[in-house]
């Protein structure tokens, strides 16, 4: 097996380690086993010590959030592949063995994520990732297995091998020297999209990603875009937009970026009108702090402009996501892919 490390980001998990550890341990072959503990207050070194001792420990000061704590980890790991896995992941008996098979199979291939099933109905997908990610023309993302908040029922139908536009965060297989060459995750994501940045960056330099069906995990996950949850809108809608801003064609972002700023200001009414204040507030608060840190992300454009801008033809869905679902009603990938 190559030399791999399976990465786990822990932040106060003291109730979750000892429930989905065992399986990471039980099925992972000789590979690394590497708890990264994001200062922690609860009581999770202790026990990590005390009940997993065969297991690698990082020891950060203070908490480095999701994409710092990962970018420093990985600046301490040695391993050619690298496997973020989130710390409420259950995994299978050989989960590892097909993705791994797949990046060595093919120099082009860097980065794969497994199919991705709820913990909770493990007869579905999960929404953060499902059967591997895409976005739409405007940069909304999507699922195969699962469109904004429609789940499918895994029958099998994604059971396959194929190239995707971005891979889930919950479960990512990556080569990390290619990991490194992109600039690794944007940091000031803090949470959401942050893996699709990656993803892209990782296509603008001519690499592939890919989704690999002969292995399965269950996410526990928190994952929909519930309407309590404004702060969830403010990533999502902060986030996208910077998503865009670094990574579009110039001769595409001049008109894409106010296209889709009316998208957004068209999603706060929604909000506004079906009483969530709350999330239109979110919007609001999204736009203010995009605009505020404008020169952050341009200055990234300009930095990670030798990566190219060029994606090639099929990766990116040439068409607006949210006309096909809201007002079509396709809610299903295949449906959006093949309407009839």
């Amino acid at each position: 097996m190559t030399n791999v490390a399976v990465v786990i980001l822990n932040f106060n998990g003291e109730k979750l380690l000892p429930q989905f550890l065992p399986s990471v341990l039980a099925y992972s072959g000789q590979a690394k086993i590497i708890v990264v503990d994001n200062c922690s207050t609860d009581g999770s070194v202790s026990l990590l010590k005390k009940s997993f001792p065969q297991i690698e420990l990082i020891l950060f000061k203070k908490n480095l959030g999701y994409c710092g704590g990962y970018n420093a980890a990985l600046a301490e790991i040695n391993s050619e592949i690298v496997v973020l896995l989130n710390s409420d992941v259950e995994v299978t008996m050989d989960w590892l063995q097909s993705p791994l098979q797949l990046l060595e199979s093919q120099s082009n291939i860097v980065a794969v994520q497994p199919k991705i099933l709820s913990y909770h109905h493990k007869n579905k997908f999960e929404y953060a990732g499902a059967a591997g990610g895409f976005i739409d023309t405007m940069g909304y993302p999507f699922c195969r297995g699962r469109i904004f908040k429609t789940l499918e029922t895994d029958e099998g139908q994604f059971n396959d091998q194929a190239e995707i536009f971005w891979a889930s965060g919950a479960c990512l297989f990556i080569k990390k020297e290619k990991y490194v060459a992109v600039g690794g995750l944007d940091e000031d994501f803090f949470a959401h999209m942050e893996e699709i940045d990656l993803c892209w960056r990782l296509h603008r330099a001519g690499y592939s990603v890919y989704f690999d069906g002969n292995s399965t995990v269950y996410h526990v996950g928190g994952g929909t875009l519930t309407t309590g949850s404004p702060r969830k809108v403010y990533f999502n809608f902060k986030n996208g937009l910077s998503l865009l801003l670094k990574n579009l064609p110039a001769n595409e972002l001049v008109y894409k970026m106010p296209f889709r700023i009316i998208l957004d200001w068209v999603a706060a009414l929604d909000f506004l009108f079906h009483g969530l204040g709350g999330s239109c507030l979110a919007v609001l608060k999204a736009h203010a702090s995009f605009f505020s840190g404008l020169a952050n992300d341009l200055k990234k454009r300009k930095s990670w402009k030798k990566l190219g801008f060029a994606v090639s033809q099929g990766k990116i869905l040439k068409k607006l996501i949210i006309v096909d679902y809201f007002l079509q009603g396709r809610t299903t990938y295949t449906e959006i892919k093949n309407p009839r």
